[in-house]
């Protein structure tokens, strides 16, 4: 499920390489199962725990992620892992961005990396395939929220076609400091 074009057509510089280097390696984007939590916690959770790459303080369990890969798959969002072997590399997904009908066609996403699949192509390949899922399932925009000091993030959404929309001065509360909101998005 390793996609290299956007939806109009048009190349991700860099991508097709990230793409054949995953293959070389035997990396796959797979859907996320429960057998999946224990991972993507081990993942996710130093980050939520350590840094402002999320804005949530509160460590997820195995349970919290089953249920989430459960809903998302339901609800027919994505909730993806990329492997390579029994080697876990990250996972990605999207849901509502906002509640209510007018909302349906915009979702927000999420890609955490393992640090060791971090600069190998796996977000990019992630992303892509959030992106293939969503347009599958008629989404029309993709929203990226961000901290405004994740400056890695902003490059990496840019580099990806996303377009910064807006900076909410802060918004966010984490580690007793106000923190800025950058939203990026994507017209799929």
């Amino acid at each position: 499920m390793l996609v290299d074009r956007t939806g109009n057509g048009h190349c991700i510089f860099g991508f097709r390489r990230d793409l054949r280097q995953l293959e070389n390696l035997d990396v796959k984007i797979l859907p996320a199962g429960a057998d999946d939590a224990d991972a993507i916690i081990a993942t996710w959770n130093p980050i939520i725990r350590d840094t402002t790459v999320t804005f949530n303080s509160i460590e997820k369990s195995a349970r919290d992620v089953a249920a989430l890969i459960t809903d998302r798959h339901a609800a027919g969002q994505a909730f993806l892992v990329a492997r390579q072997g029994n080697n876990f590399l990250g996972f990605a997904t999207y849901g509502n961005f906002r509640a209510g009908i007018g909302y349906a066609q915009t979702v927000e996403h999420t890609v955490m990396l393992a640090d060791h699949a971090k600069g190998q192509g796996v977000g990019r390949a992630l992303l892509s395939a959030l992106e293939s899922h969503a347009r599958t399932n008629d989404i029309h925009s993709m929203i990226a929220s961000v901290a405004q000091e994740n400056t890695a993030a902003i490059a990496f959404h840019k580099a990806l076609g996303f377009t910064q929309v807006a900076h909410i001065p802060e918004a966010a509360h984490k580690f007793g400091r106000w923190l800025d909101v950058v939203f990026l998005q994507k017209i799929l």
